[in-house]
């Protein structure tokens, strides 16, 4: 009873916590774009940590490189959960690419906008076309950029084939892609299937293990391939091989 009334007193706080840095996040989303800057991106990506934290979410980063990890990269990973959107950019400083719809959520959909979230409509050929041209000028700013290959939440299975925007971006660019591999524990907790937003989310706070394991691994240079399908499938091969390591 100690242990339970314990736990859901961590869990209220938690919710407190998250409360709180979301109203002045969201106040501050308000001012002008030329005011929003690093400092802004830094605070969201607390606000992630925070948010994971009051889901009851643990992060586990394990560094599996053998090499240093480039400053400047292009970062992907697998995509069974909505929980990625918190997980990656609380652990990476990237500028993530998000569903259109995304963009339009309330509260979280306007932070998420001010601290430079990048969006694309998936059935919109168009709309790919800007968000590879958006993109490709961020990384030549300087910025990084995350993606997932997958080409959206597909489940806790690796979802193939994978799609050519992450590796045609590194082929054009000549910046290395850090693959990251992701693992629930409470796997069919954390997957993704068509819930209600909420209601996913409850599912999450609710489940009984909520380690959540993010494997990263070397860089890869573009530069070793000849192509983006070439790219494209070593890559793909590569997670094919880190799902029979993880998801048993």
């Amino acid at each position: 009873m100690i242990l339970s009334l314990a736990s859901f007193i961590r869990l209220l706080i938690g919710w407190v916590d998250l409360a709180f840095l979301s109203a002045i996040m969201y106040v501050l989303s308000f001012l002008p774009s030329k005011y929003l800057g690093r400092w802004y991106r830094r605070c969201f990506r607390y606000w992630c940590a925070v948010f994971a934290r009051a889901l009851r979410v643990q992060l586990f980063l394990h560094q599996n490189n053998l090499q240093p990890l480039p400053e400047h990269f292009i970062i992907i990973a697998n995509h069974p959960s909505v929980f990625e959107d918190l997980g990656m950019s609380a652990l990476f400083n990237a500028h993530f690419l998000a569903k259109i719809e995304v963009k339009d959520w309330w509260i979280v959909g306007r932070i998420g906008k001010a601290a430079g979230t990048l969006y694309v409509n998936r059935d919109c050929k168009e709309s790919r076309a800007q968000a590879t041209n958006t993109m490709l000028e961020a990384l030549n700013k300087g910025l990084n950029i995350g993606l997932y290959p997958e080409g959206g939440c597909k489940g806790r299975r690796i979802f193939t084939p994978f799609r050519y925007g992450a590796f045609d971006l590194a082929l054009q660019s000549g910046i290395p892609i850090i693959p990251v591999f992701l693992h629930y524990e409470a796997q069919q907790d954390f997957e993704w299937q068509n819930q209600h937003l909420l209601c996913k989310l409850w599912v999450i706070t609710k489940a009984q293990n909520h380690r959540a394991n993010y494997y990263v691994y070397d860089a890869i240079d573009p530069k070793q391939f000849s192509s983006k399908e070439a790219l494209t499938d070593h890559v793909q091969n590569l997670y094919l091989q880190w799902q029979k390591r993880y998801l048993l």
